[in-house]
């Protein structure tokens, strides 16, 4: 009898935590290391955050909270929907988790089976593909073309429709591409999406790094029909650089969240008591710090970053220009894996040697 489970022995490391934890390693040992492994803004958690989260620990605010999250922090969601996104929702439709991975994750236990089919457009997030096999069903890569910005057509899309079709993830803006979809390119999405009788997971958790005026929406807010299938996978952990605090949270129909709420209450139960409280202020406190991350993050992806801008930093710079090279190269095995971080690795050592003042 075997020690573990198929389903353990089935399942990879994550291959961005892998990358940077190897990366950690490199730098602890004196190793000047770039690293494109994990999506973490370099910038602090600003300071309002970090004292709500003090005043939490203060007062005492140190408990067991509701499963899915304080009332607080769910009508502080509601608020952010509602103020960036045109959308409404109830507390019964929203669930926090600990963290982006954990909301989808389970929201693939609550909503998939074995049999069950989900379109994934490639390049992907390296953990769609598993966390769906984890609950029985089958990942459908779709790959996308650079002509089209890396993401999938309306064609592409119908093709791989199937009658075990359960959903489609959308992530926009993409990790890793950074593309993002327009209202037109979404509004077609949702007429496939309503006609098939299908769901569509939108991951909005980059929705605030976008570039040049983009005009970015969730497909939700396309209509109240493509809302009843829209489940939305969203944190605070890109806008606000609270990767560590792990608050992610899921808004969709009240059936789906309260099966989700059911499976979290059996696995982790509630997320962090203090991190909820420093997500209540990060969504309804000042947003000041916000826009100057993005104004920073603009200037490096424009190459006018100035010249004592540190090697760590000067990775945010080369996120943009080298997302489009990576997504060339999706990984779907090691072998493919390595061959796209060495070219990465080749065109930096090519860009660092035309661009030492971003090293200084």
């Amino acid at each position: 009898m075997s020690i573990l489970s198929n389903r353990a022995k089935s399942i990879k490391p994550s291959p961005t935590l892998a990358i940077n934890a190897k990366a950690k390693s490199m730098q602890a040992q004196g190793i000047k290391v770039v690293s494109f492994g994990a999506g973490e803004p370099d910038f602090d958690t600003p300071g309002n955050i970090k004292n709500a989260a003090i005043k939490a620990i203060e007062e005492g605010f140190t408990k067991y909270t509701p499963v899915g999250g304080i009332d607080e922090l769910k009508d502080a969601i509601i608020h952010k929907f509602k103020r960036d996104n045109q959308l409404t929702f109830k507390r019964s439709e929203i669930l926090v988790s600990c963290g982006g991975k954990h909301s989808f994750y389970n929201l693939a236990q609550a909503l998939f089976d074995r049999g069950d089919q989900v379109i994934i457009p490639a390049p992907y997030w390296v953990s769609y593909p598993p966390i769906v096999s984890l609950a029985e069903a089958s990942p459908v890569i779709v790959e996308t073309k650079e002509e089209n910005d890396f993401k999938i057509t309306p064609e592409d899309l119908k093709k791989a429709i199937t009658s075990k079709t359960k959903a489609l993830v959308l992530n926009s803006p993409s990790n890793p591409t950074g593309s993002a979809y327009t209202k037109d390119e979404l509004e077609k999405i949702a007429e496939i999406a309503l006609s098939h009788n299908f769901f569509v997971i939108s991951d909005e958790i980059y929705e605030k790094i976008v570039y040049d005026g983009f005009e970015l929406r969730s497909i939700a807010s396309i209509g109240e029909e493509i809302k009843k299938k829209t489940i939305i996978v969203h944190g605070v952990a890109k806008t606000y650089a609270m990767t560590g605090w792990r608050i992610g949270y899921t808004a969709g129909a009240e059936e789906i969240i309260a099966a989700m709420n059911n499976i979290q209450s059996q696995s982790t139960s509630n997320p962090t008591s203090i991190a909820q409280k420093a997500s209540v202020e990060a969504l309804i406190g000042p947003q000041d710090e916000v826009v100057k991350m993005l104004s920073a993050f603009s200037q490096r992806r424009s190459g006018r970053s100035s010249g004592n801008t540190p090697t760590r930093q000067a990775s945010e710079t080369l996120k943009g220009k080298l997302r489009q090279s990576a997504a060339k190269w999706p990984v779907k095995s090691p072998r493919a894996g390595r061959k796209g971080l060495l070219l990465l690795a080749k065109r930096w050592r090519s860009f660092s040697d035309r661009n030492e003042s971003i090293e200084s």
